[in-house]
């Protein structure tokens, strides 16, 4: 086409000239002009590139993407975490790699929970790493308790848990219940991530050592003009090996050395939770369930006793998956009731009303589409307020439970020095700093001034035991003596002497 307009130009200037010459130049008939505009050039033939045969020793395999049923290998692919190679990640990789079964061990005691504690990771949109810091907080073991008292797999101290959400009572401490303590410390290191203008290992520094120790460290080194990198904060022995902890787990992950045992476990729920909606026995769940009590306490040792507190949570983590728990007799019997379809329902909407996910609606009713007709049958989440799931301690053969008397407490005054804050205060003291926003009469918003006197209540300490001896026929508890009674029978009362 472009020696066409070359070819067609040329001709139009010689036609242009030729007005300018005399009679006797040659002139450029239309004809040719015509000519010019409807020639068709002739394409050159393309001939097919050359086969380069590729040196065997450049040859490049592209390995097979990562498997997505497994839920390690999903968390493999989604790790982003820079691993740059340190002393101190050195250290910790190498001790990994001389426990192989290590992972393997803890794996199978967070099997029940882990899938559950990935998802909720992702949709708080954090780095997956965050799913395993409770390997490297407790080993995953819901009951742990250090000697700061931080309890639970994410190893959470009372203040910080109450501050978080977490509920706790005689009855139930939600810093053992695996899911409500992911959800408060979840929401803790994301308050941690804001506070540290985004950085991941300063944040997760200070989750383990403190929001103000880590600021102290990063401030010492700003002021002497050093790095405020992690790496080089001076921090306390047991921050600067916990954060490498996390480091090192998560870069054999990714690399998959010769001799690191990478778990194996199925990329979906084996385990769901049913909110009762009310006060329920554990051992009344276990013989309507069919799911024995061992098993039901394993799973939610959050419980503390044999019944959820009064106050709730109502919640109880089956070893079901969400589809098996639909489906069985236990849960269509006992918490789901009849709905039928009316006009402009959908199944959103009905399920939306029930509480439910439009994909448990459909479980429940064994539905493959979201077609759904006026008149149809289906069945919806529902509470069951007439299941009777307590046993009447007052008349049982069972020990009635024993109410703890409330503990005594003293007011103490303490005056606000320069630097403190309500956090720091309630963690010197061991309370709740929504519990001294109540006794002060202040806000979250509220600033401290130094020198102002806050009212803080303390237990009153113990009462020294007297040293009397007490009668032998007292030193047995009213518990004893009610259980020995429905042992053996009331005492026979002796004859008085004549």
């Amino acid at each position: 086409m472009n020696r066409v307009l070359i070819q067609l130009s040329g001709l139009i200037l010689l036609a242009m000239l030729a007005g300018c010459k005399s009679s006797s130049s040659p002139q450029v008939s239309r004809q040719a002009i015509l000519s010019a505009l409807t020639q068709v050039p002739a394409e050159k033939p393309v001939s097919p590139p050359a086969l380069v045969k590729a040196k065997p020793s450049k040859v490049t395999t592209v390995k097979a993407p990562l498997r997505d049923d497994d839920l390690w290998q999903h968390i493999r692919q989604k790790l982003s975490f820079n691993t740059t190679s340190h002393p101190r990640l050195n250290k910790r990789i190498k001790w990994y790699l001389s426990q192989p079964n290590y992972l393997n061990v803890v794996n199978r005691r967070a099997a029940p929970y882990f899938y559950h504690v990935v998802k909720k990771v992702e949709r708080k949109g954090l780095p997956i790493e965050i799913a395993l810091l409770p390997f490297v907080e407790s080993d995953f073991r819901p009951k742990a308790k250090s000697q700061q008292n931080a309890v639970g797999v994410w190893q959470l101290v009372d203040a910080t848990a109450y501050h978080f959400g977490i509920k706790k009572d005689e009855w139930y401490d939600g810093r053992q219940d695996v899911l409500a303590s992911t959800d408060a410390a979840l929401d803790y290191l994301l308050y941690l991530h804001e506070r540290f203008d985004g950085d991941w290992l300063h944040a997760l520094a200070a989750y383990n050592s403190g929001e103000g120790r880590v600021k102290k460290a990063i401030a010492k080194n700003r002021k002497a003009g050093k790095s405020t990198h992690f790496w080089h904060l001076t921090l306390p022995k047991e921050t600067a090996d916990y954060v490498p902890k996390l480091l090192a787990l998560s870069h054999l992950l990714k690399t998959s050395p010769k001799g690191f045992k990478i778990p194996s476990l199925p990329n979906k729920a084996t385990t769901s939770i049913l909110d009762i909606g009310q006060q329920f026995d554990v051992n009344q769940l276990a013989k309507l369930s069919g799911i024995k009590k061992r098993q039901l306490y394993a799973l939610n040792q959050g419980i503390l006793k044999h019944r959820s507190s009064p106050n709730g949570p109502h919640k109880v983590l089956l070893p079901l998956s969400e589809q098996a728990l639909l489906k069985s007799a236990f849960f269509r019997e006992n918490f789901s009731q009849g709905y039928t379809v009316k006009a402009n329902d959908t199944l959103y909407r009905i399920a939306l009303n029930a509480g439910m996910s439009v994909s448990a609606l459909k479980a429940l009713n064994n539905k493959t589409s979201d077609l759904i007709r006026v008149g149809e049958k289906l069945l919806v989440s529902e509470s069951n307020e007439q299941l009777d799931l307590l046993v009447d301690y007052d008349v049982s053969p069972y020990i009635q439970e024993i109410k703890a008397k409330p503990i005594p407490q003293v007011e103490h005054h303490h005056t606000i020095k320069q630097g403190e804050s309500l956090w720091t205060i309630s963690r010197h003291y061991k309370v709740a700093v929504k519990d001294l926003l109540n006794w002060n009469s202040l806000t979250a918003q509220t600033l401290l001034k130094p020198g102002k006197v806050l009212m803080v209540f303390l237990p009153a300490p113990a009462a020294p035991k007297s040293n009397k001896t007490q009668p032998a026929s007292s030193s047995i508890s009213s518990v004893e003596a009610i259980q020995s009674i429905l042992r053996y029978g009331k005492p026979k009362q002796s004859e008085s002497p004549n």
